[in-house]
């Protein structure tokens, strides 16, 4: 299994990844997108983390539940099974050493469908700037418990400001272009001293 990554591999200061959840295929189409015209960046990009088409990978395994933190728990196999252990699948594995790589100084996860800018460790001020471009609320909580997530694994426990962009999967995902091209430009200057 090949996982592509692009753009700046030397030291990119911010990481942004799609399709945690393969029945959530914005991210690809966006990123993709974005790297037509962007060819020159400053941001890495993995489009599509899972080649499944369902929410979980070809295991049945919830990537984003595979995570090695304090909180990750042995779950019935539903679509929320977080694996038989912390980072028991290939993709996992690949973003672990990706982060651990690349050391990105701020990670951007693209998901669906609840319109909202979720954020976990020090990220409420980036968070703010990125709802302001698409006029989704800011959220430190999605609402319910996720344990083993990406999002508690880099962005509270290995202190990387970690967004999850919670797109909108009820209009075409042309229509989010415009934002979310807007969200990577800003991006691209991001600095973490700023």
């Amino acid at each position: 299994m090949a996982i592509d990554i692009f753009g700046n591999l030397n030291n990119p200061q911010v990481l942004v990844i799609g399709v945690f959840h393969g029945d959530e295929p914005q991210g690809d189409f966006l990123i993709r997108k974005y790297l037509e015209q962007n060819e020159n960046t400053n941001i890495a990009f993995i489009p599509r983390l899972n080649e499944s088409n369902t929410r979980v990978n070809k295991n049945g395994v919830d990537l984003n539940r595979n995570f090695p933190t304090k909180n990750w728990e042995l779950t019935e196999k539903n679509e929320f099974f977080g694996g038989e252990k912390p980072a028991s699948e290939i993709e996992t594995q690949f973003i672990i050493n990706t982060v651990e790589k690349l050391q990105p100084s701020l990670i951007l996860t693209l998901h669906a469908p609840f319109k909202v800018v979720n954020y976990d460790g020090d990220a409420r001020h980036i968070a703010e700037e990125i709802s302001s471009i698409i006029g989704y609320p800011v959220e430190e909580s999605i609402g319910y418990p996720t344990p083993g997530s990406f999002g508690t694994w880099a962005g509270i426990e290995k202190g990387i400001p970690t967004i999850t962009l919670e797109l909108d999967e009820e209009i075409n995902v042309e229509e989010l272009e415009k934002p979310v091209f807007s969200i990577f430009k800003m991006l691209e200057f991001f600095s973490p001293l700023a």
